[in-house]
């Protein structure tokens, strides 16, 4: 049974979540199979890039940031998806030994006029390294179960 409903979460409201290590492994194992751009796989390459070093994939840092949203709230709420994101920003190279912490901030939430079951929740999520520096945004609309209509358990 699900812990989190739509009527539990308030603008304003925040999560943090977090800190998890990031290793070189892992990010030279995801660019290896879906982005294999130099600057994600070598770090001489990363040091001649625009990332002075290397980094993270862009779509590797969304993987990462999913996982911490999922392990910090989704596993324990009445999720059903996401329509789309409106908006990510890479605002820094999430590096190897970097520990991210998560932040999220619901910006506002209201009832679906088609399907009074669902709320859905405007959330802008954030990702800072060791240094607390802003690595990512991400702004979504998150789609729950209403408690107060009889949504499954």
């Amino acid at each position: 049974m699900p812990k989190y409903y739509f009527e539990d979460f308030t603008p304003g409201q925040t999560i943090e979540y977090g800190p998890r290590l990031i290793t070189r492994e892992e990010i030279v194992a995801f660019a290896s199979q879906f982005d294999p751009q130099p600057m994600h796989l070598d770090e001489d390459a990363g040091r001649k890039s625009l990332l002075g070093g290397l980094g993270a994939s862009g779509w590797h840092s969304c993987g990462i940031m999913m996982r911490m949203i999922y392990d910090a709230v989704l596993h324990e709420s009445a999720s059903m998806g996401a329509g789309g994101v409106d908006e990510v920003r890479w605002l820094r190279p999430i590096r190897p030994g970097d520990r991210l912490t998560l932040r999220g901030t619901v910006i506002e939430g209201r009832v679906s006029r088609s399907r009074p079951e669902m709320g859905i929740l405007s959330v802008r999520y954030e990702l800072h390294n060791s240094h607390g520096e802003h690595v990512m945004t991400m702004v979504t609309p998150q789609m729950l179960y209403r408690r107060k209509s009889g949504a499954p358990a």
